[in-house]
């Protein structure tokens, strides 16, 4: 539906052909998580998920060339078929939250943003937003812009699977 970026806030609002409760269940459970997380052309070779308050995740995207990205952070909120509410960190592979910088970003991102997905029932669709705080301003939230919009029509195929 639409892509709205906000000084340190980029809000994503898109309508799946899907029920709230498929939308949901891709985005706890690990396995189809791993089908759709990342950008085009990218995998995603590991995913762990504890989705209580409190919990953690850590997922790895690879990219063509065969680097990792790996992200972690800890459930804020989570009100099944609604809403997920969560921190969000680079890491190391042991889920140590790590700077951006190993990654070969900016030093301006921070060490810990905050993403926040609701889910809404539309007539028998979904309607998902994606909040993600805390971004760098410029290229970088320019280009996550772009690395969830694609890893989002991702989802859209794998939900249109389920």
């Amino acid at each position: 539906m639409g892509t709205e970026v906000r000084e340190n806030v980029l809000v994503i609002t898109r309508i799946f052909n899907a029920p709230s409760a498929t939308v949901w269940k891709a985005w706890t459970d690990p396995e189809i998580t791993k089908k759709w997380w990342g950008p085009k052309d990218f995998t995603a070779p590991y995913c762990e998920l504890d989705l209580r308050p409190g919990g953690k995740y850590l997922n790895c995207m690879k990219a063509p060339d065969g680097k990792e990205y790996w992200s972690t952070g800890v459930y804020k909120e989570v009100v099944e078929n609604e809403k997920l509410v969560m921190t969000d960190s680079f890491a190391d592979k042991k889920g140590n939250v790590v700077p951006a910088s190993d990654y070969g970003m900016g030093d301006d991102f921070p060490l810990e943003m905050m993403i926040t997905i609701t889910l809404e029932d539309v007539d028998g669709k979904t309607k998902m937003t994606l909040r993600h705080e805390g971004l760098p301003a410029g290229r970088m939230k320019d280009m996550t812009g772009t690395g969830w919009n694609e890893t989002l029509d991702k989802l859209e195929k794998v939900l249109l699977n389920q």
